[in-house]
């Protein structure tokens, strides 16, 4: 008897297993359980059941429930199915009768919200908080649906989330030759950002070693980012801005920061974070000495800033 259990995605995107074909090839009867949606059972010619017949025939369950496996072979939905459904909720959206807002969106309108959800995953991370990142992913992600989305309308150059998705993996194979094609040999994570930047350099046919680099960033790490690019060819560290101006000190001590290896952007945050607990702690410490935090003198500030 060859029993085999069809797990689907919970919102159907009219997609398939492609390792459940042979299954469906072969099987005598397809079931679909009540967790499966009518389209599914009308796309599929499948008869509604929840259990498995009794005469030993190749039988095929669809069901959207992890848990039917029943210890019969399983054929679950390939990693990224869900991506889909996420690609089909943002068209919903947008299209007639979606949302309002969501279809009034621009480019230029949702660059508050890309910089704001990439920095609470920032913090998310910083944080170690897992259930943060995972939320703030997806906030990151709905950025990348979001945009991609009104591309594909734009009058005179379209372009879609597959164009994205495909245009990311060719970038991804492209500069990873040890990987796909085995023409090379990359044996330290060192090398291969070197390669990286090699092939990036070639691929974009830029003229400077600073090409390319945001010049939108955060300061710090912008600092970082510049000094970081022109050691890789070689320039001599005496080069670097130096001078009494506060932009060149400032310049100058992210740069001794990044050629010792050290982030200068995380770190000037963890210090800033960490006297922000600080500050919170003297005026929880007045709060509870019955003080009004918000008309602290210098001498106040004192008597309670922590030890």
């Amino acid at each position: 008897m060859q029993r085999t259990v069809v797990v689907l995605p919970e919102r159907w995107a009219g997609v398939l297993p492609a390792a459940a074909l042979p299954a469906l090839r072969a099987a005598e009867r397809v079931l679909a359980d009540a967790t499966v949606p009518e389209e599914v059972v009308a796309a599929t010619g499948a008869t509604r059941a929840d259990t498995w017949g009794d005469d030993g025939a190749p039988e095929v369950l669809l069901t959207t429930d992890p848990a039917r496996a029943d210890g019969e072979a399983v054929v679950g939905p390939p990693a990224g199915a869900a991506l889909l459904d996420a690609v089909a909720v943002m068209d919903r959206l947008r299209s007639p009768g979606g949302c309002p807002w969501d279809a009034e969106q621009t480019h230029e309108s949702l660059l508050q919200y890309l910089i704001e959800e990439c920095y609470e995953l920032y913090q998310a991370v910083e944080d170690g908080d897992r259930d943060a990142i995972r939320e703030e992913l997806g906030d990151v992600l709905l950025q990348v649906l979001f945009h991609s989305r009104v591309a594909a309308e734009h009058d005179s150059r379209p372009f879609t989330i597959d164009d994205v998705a495909g245009d990311l993996v060719a970038k991804l194979v492209g500069r990873h030759p040890h990987v796909f094609a085995g023409s090379e040999r990359i044996d330290t994570a060192e090398r291969q950002e070197h390669r990286w930047e090699e092939l990036k350099r070639a691929e974009k046919q830029r003229e400077s070693s600073v090409d390319g680099v945001p010049l939108g960033q955060p300061a710090v790490a912008l600092a970082a980012k510049l000094t970081s690019r022109t050691a890789r060819v070689h320039l001599p560290p005496d080069l670097l801005p130096t001078g009494a101006g506060v932009g060149e000190q400032l310049f100058a001590l992210a740069a001794r920061a990044k050629l010792a290896g050290i982030d200068p952007e995380a770190e000037l945050r963890a210090a800033s974070r960490r006297f922000a607990d600080t500050v919170r702690a003297a005026e929880r410490a007045a709060v509870a000495d019955g003080a009004d935090p918000h008309a602290l003198d210098a001498a106040g500030w004192r008597r309670y800033w922590p030890s």
